[in-house]
């Protein structure tokens, strides 16, 4: 009988807490929600991926509302701001227009817009092995190595980095930073961005001498200085540098004395008892 009793309460209770649950689920879900409203303000954002160069149309200009607290300083909030400007930077799906990102009103398209101010953008010739088997795309760094002999002698032929940490704007005709996958494009032509004096020194190397380009992490701003190699130093030996001869009774030579070398004394000692005397031996 007691056993039925804790059975009966106990079926009561879950009884009991299974419609209160029921009541507060009900209440709950038919509670009014509140609605928050977040000031916002309009910003130009770009509708796909834009890349340098690429002219702002109305097909990749979207307007978004951003909440007004976090808007992104110098923001554009119309649209006719930013059609017809160049990108300078890459830009992403849903990122804001900012003056940074583009080029000035009359800046142009294409190539021109994308190179700083102060810089120069210079085109050398290359090849495969030049271009670093086509993995030299655009925005990657490389460092310019060159070798030319200053004289017709083959013996003077040094290699030697000229410029470092050079940013490649364009390979080929493409300024687009990013390939299919980051697969290798062979290209005839690479353009760098270098200052007026680097210009110089480029197109230097490049005529008179050969050029090799070589790879390196962007993150890697470190600018060894290296003295350079000769053929000789490339094989151990050490350099040979010229010595200087005296010469010995030259004459007829005019200005010019007759050199004859120093002879130092023979000389002998001589003890008698307690005295001590030198002499000196004199050639007969």
């Amino acid at each position: 009988m007691a056993r039925m009793r804790v059975f009966i309460v106990l079926v009561l209770a879950i009884g009991a807490g299974s419609v209160f649950a029921f009541a507060t689920y009900n209440y709950v879900q038919n509670m009014p929600a509140k609605e928050v409203s977040i000031p916002t303000k309009p910003v130009m954002v770009a509708a796909a991926d834009l890349d340098i160069g690429a002219e702002i149309t109305t097909e990749n200009v979207r307007t978004i509302n951003w909440p007004a607290n976090s808007v992104p300083q110098f923001a554009f909030n119309d649209a006719k701001d930013v059609i017809g400007r160049s990108i300078v930077m890459p830009m992403i799906q849903n990122e804001p227009f900012l003056p940074m990102k583009l080029a000035a009103k009359d800046g142009g398209t294409g190539l021109t817009p994308a190179i700083p101010k102060g810089l120069r953008a210079v085109s050398v010739k290359v090849n495969e092995v030049i271009g670093v088997a086509g993995y030299v795309l655009p925005g990657t760094h490389v460092d310019v190595v060159a070798t030319v002999s200053p004289t017709q002698n083959q013996a003077d032929m040094t290699t030697k980095v000229i410029l470092t940490n050079v940013e490649v704007l364009a390979a080929g005709t493409k300024i687009e930073r990013t390939t299919d996958k980051d697969k290798p494009m062979p290209v005839t032509v690479v353009t760098m961005l270098v200052d007026p004096e680097q210009a110089e020194r480029l197109t230097l190397a490049s005529t008179e001498g050969k050029i090799q380009l070589a790879l390196r992490n962007p993150l890697d701003l470190n600018t060894p200085s290296t003295k350079g190699v000769r053929p000789s130093g490339l094989l151990g030996a050490p350099a040979t540098t010229p010595k200087a001869v005296a010469r010995v009774g030259t004459p007829n030579v005019p200005g010019v004395s007759s050199l004859k070398p120093t002879v130092e004394p023979v000389t002998v000692e001589i003890i008698r008892g307690d005295k001590r005397a030198r002499e000196v031996v004199r050639e007969q």
